[in-house]
């Protein structure tokens, strides 16, 4: 750092004693050898003649060259020390969603110590711009490192990470830009899930995210009647032949009903298409969250929508009434067999206030019901109010029309619970299949189970249930065991959804390894001598 480097005094040599000047940016040094003795610096190699040491001018500008150096290796030294202080203080920060300290996150970024003005600079990089906690860091950040003796500023800069996918695999080019998706739904017709959703997609964009809205009803689009962009027709790229999302207050929306054609007439599977256009050759851009209101029902639509979009959780809307129970529970019950979890529940229209009493027209405990049953580890409950009917109708959420209410602070309740559980099942996808190279073995922890176990790499090799490895129509192995050496490594190991990992391994080969799958592998010993309890798979299958 240019702080902190020290100037080099460099005496006029003779061309009878010393070589010519090279100049160089490899770090300090002195060296000697039978013939010469080299001094070198960050920005000159100076290189002696033991003709040099019969002259006190000559061995006078080598002892200050070589002092010159000393002091720029003590400087360095000192700055790494200083370095080492600033992340021992910032260690003392946790992330309440993780349960670890910023930097065993990988937060802290572009770390530098000016000595000069006794500043420490860095820059705090959130898997979110909507992180909740965002300025508890800023404000812990500036207060442990200030606590520091030798610092007088600190300048800390607050940033998020791009937005990218979790997931592996090829996805659409639309999607490649989105970090999380979020599916909103009820299987149940009129309980309220689009105004749920447009009031969650613009409580997160209040909260520093970047949103988008796909309404994926083509039957009977909601999102034209609920907000009111200037643009109300989609228009289509003529180069790039991908559809234009039009806005509304920063918010990116595409639904059906923006394409001009009113409400669908038409057959399942055209259906199912159309909402896979619209979706997928979309310029999303960089997204943080994608909020889709996916229609009432567990049919073709939800099944596309769910094999094609990589969806990181779903939020349950439902009401009081016995009925609409029956509906969110086959709901849940299908993201549950693809492997999407439910990280909320909102029942809606459950009390109003009057009289100074809350009274509950349609009775107590379908939300509950759900969150018992399945799981579910949030519960929140929307009032009766004539103003967020009213909102849904005149084109403006209630969230941006009264940011204030009650009714915008449940939202804003939902919408921190989104941002943390998203961030954890980010956090829990990522780490879930890792490879430890020094004890080579694959560590595997799946996703919302606290064990943890370990897999011999060559066992998982072997155990690939693809068509290049097991015949399709007879069912028979087709490599064999001598075929994989018991040395083969991963190169690669990437999260496929929440199901499943991807291995590139040593030999070439890309295999797709499901969570089930791996969880019936037989187990290694773990370092620490304790057995593992062994899980065999069929002896087809393992070797």
């Amino acid at each position: 750092m240019a702080a902190l480097q020290t100037s080099l005094i460099t005496p006029s040599f003779s061309s009878r004693t010393y070589s010519n000047e090279v100049t160089t940016a490899k770090t300090s040094l002195v060296s000697t050898g039978s013939k010469r003795i080299t001094v070198q610096t960050h920005d000159k190699v100076l290189r002696f003649s033991p003709l040099a040491h019969h002259n006190r001018h000559d061995q006078r500008a080598f002892a200050r060259a070589a002092a010159s150096v000393e002091a720029n290796n003590n400087l360095e030294l000192s700055v790494e020390m200083a370095k080492s202080e600033v992340l021992k203080a910032l260690s003392q920060i946790i992330d309440p969603d993780f349960g670890t300290d910023i930097v065993s996150c990988g937060f802290i970024k572009e770390l530098n110590i000016n000595d000069a003005i006794e500043e420490v600079s860095f820059r705090v990089e959130l898997t979110t711009p909507a992180c909740p906690v965002k300025e508890m860091f800023e404000q812990k950040a500036n207060e442990v490192v200030e606590a520091l003796p030798w610092v007088k500023n600190v300048n800390v800069t607050m940033s998020a990470q791009p937005a990218k996918p979790a997931f592996a695999g090829e996805l659409p080019k639309g999607l490649q830009q989105i970090s999380n998706i979020i599916a909103v739904s009820s299987c149940k017709g009129g309980v309220g899930k689009s105004t749920v959703a447009v009031n969650l997609a613009y409580t997160l964009a209040g909260m520093g995210a970047r949103v988008g809205i796909f309404d994926a009803d083509v039957y009977g689009p909601s999102l034209p009647t609920m907000v009111s962009p200037e643009i109300r027709l989609l228009e289509m790229n003529p180069e790039t032949k991908t559809i234009l999302p039009t806005e509304y207050l920063g918010v990116k929306l595409v639904s059906f009903g923006f394409a001009g054609q009113g409400r669908a007439i038409m057959r399942g599977p055209m259906v199912s298409g159309v909402v896979n256009q619209l979706l997928t050759t979309a310029e999303w851009g960089e997204l943080d969250y994608l909020v889709i209101d996916l229609p009432p029902g567990t049919g073709d639509i939800q099944l596309t929508l769910c094999q094609v979009a990589p969806l990181t959780a779903a939020v349950i809307v439902t009401t009081p009434q016995k009925l609409a129970f029956i509906d969110v529970a086959k709901g849940v019950r299908m993201f549950s067999k693809l492997k999407v979890p439910c990280i909320a529940v909102v029942e809606n229209m459950c009390y109003f206030d009057a009289d100074e009493k809350r009274h509950y027209p349609f009775g107590k405990g379908s939300g509950d019901q759900v969150v018992q049953q399945f799981g579910i580890p949030n519960l929140f409950d929307l009032p009766i109010r004539e103003t967020l009917s009213a909102s849904g109708d005149s084109g403006m959420p209630e969230v941006v029309s009264d940011p204030q209410g009650e009714v915008s602070r449940i939202f804003q309740d939902l919408g921190v619970c989104v941002v943390q559980q998203c961030a954890k099942i980010r956090q829990q996808v990522s780490t879930a299949v890792t490879y430890d190279r020094s004890i080579r073995a694959i560590r595997v922890k799946v996703p919302d189970d606290n064990e943890e176990f370990l897999l011999n790499p060559a066992t998982v090799r072997r155990n690939d249930r693809s068509a290049q490895s097991v015949d399709e129509w007879t069912g028979e192995q087709k490599i064999q065991y001598g075929d994989i050496p018991e040395d083969i490594e991963p190169e690669e190991i990437r999260p496929m959804g929440n199901y499943a990992v991807s291995i590139t391994w040593t030999d070439g080969f890309s295999q797709i390894a499901p969570y089930d799958q791996l969880q019936m592998i037989e187990r290694l010993v773990d370092v620490s001598g304790r057995k593992v309890p062994h899980q065999l798979v069929p002896p087809e299958i393992q070797f």
